[in-house]
């Protein structure tokens, strides 16, 4: 699967590994080298089929300033509309990435139940399948709010777990 996604930056990374403790109740936790904050999925099922909606996603794109964003806390997603629950993740608050968010669901069309107007919960997600207790016990938690300024996007490959190409937004 591909994705625009938003690379997090080391400052997110660290407290993703702080609160790594705080996860071990959680049956799968995500991997460092795969913490990312996805912005919008694309439909390509293939290679052939990615090139073309790299390009239509660039073009989508064009022109988008770099933006703020901001971790504000820990969060859990109890019923996720796919996978396994409770989902853990910091929770990401940042008008920049709705609007960038809507600009390629108005290309692209919203993936049911995850992306569009009113569902797209911007994430980066934690940990995931764990006893209602684990997900109880984070969400007491406090973290101190983490602020950054997006200036590139990714594709990135789900599949095998890597940035495809970058996307630079101007300042």
């Amino acid at each position: 699967m591909y994705s625009v996604n938003v690379p997090v930056p080391p400052a997110v990374r660290d407290l993703a590994r702080e609160l790594r403790p705080a996860l071990t109740s959680f049956e799968r936790i995500r991997p460092a080298r795969s913490r990312t904050l996805v912005l919008k999925r694309l439909p390509a099922a293939n290679r052939r089929e990615y090139l073309q909606d790299a390009r239509r996603a660039r073009a989508a794109l064009d022109g988008a300033p770099a933006f703020e964003a901001e971790i504000t806390g820990l969060d859990v997603f109890r019923e996720p509309p796919t996978g396994t629950a409770p989902v853990a993740y910091l929770a990401v608050e940042s008008p920049g990435l709705s609007q960038l968010h809507q600009r390629l669901v108005d290309e692209f069309g919203a993936i049911e139940g995850l992306e569009g107007q009113g569902t797209y919960t911007p994430h980066v997600t934690l940990a995931r399948d764990g006893p209602a207790t684990a997900a109880d016990s984070l969400l007491e938690r406090e973290i101190e709010p983490v602020r950054f300024t997006v200036d590139t996007l990714e594709l990135y490959d789900s599949d095998h777990s890597e940035r495809v190409e970058s996307i630079s937004l101007p300042a």
